[in-house]
């Protein structure tokens, strides 16, 4: 059974940093692509970051570029995401998600698993 299980969410203030984790199991983690969105009420789910099977390659949103970093450990099953200078536009539900496909996935319909989520939320 395909399981991703993501944590670390809650309330921080602006310019505060969160460390989201995504567990896996059910599949062989190293096989596939790893990416987070974020989704808002209302809003389509966005793409915010993705990382290479073996780590080697990762690609941001450009509104999360160098306030964000992604990566894994296939040993762990786990991708990570480090959220610094958080703002409150970064308010939203993260989800990870796992692609089998190689190259760079920026859009959600790439992604086969998908996490339940975990709230963030960005006070000013």
């Amino acid at each position: 059974q395909v399981q991703l299980v993501e944590s670390g969410g809650g309330l921080v203030q602006a310019g505060g940093s969160l460390r989201l984790s995504c567990v896996a199991s059910g599949f062989t983690f190293s096989s596939y692509i790893m990416g987070w969105f974020r989704q808002t009420p209302g809003k389509e789910r966005e793409f915010v970051a993705t990382i290479s099977k073996i780590g080697i390659t990762t690609y941001y949103a450009d509104s999360v570029k160098g306030r964000f970093t992604i990566s894994r450990d296939n040993a762990k099953n786990t991708v990570y995401l480090q959220m610094n200078n958080l703002k409150p536009e970064d308010t939203a539900v993260y989800y990870c998600a796992a692609d089998r496909s190689v190259g760079i996935r920026t859009y959600a319909y790439d992604y086969d698993y998908w996490g339940q989520g975990t709230q963030v939320t960005v006070s000013s």
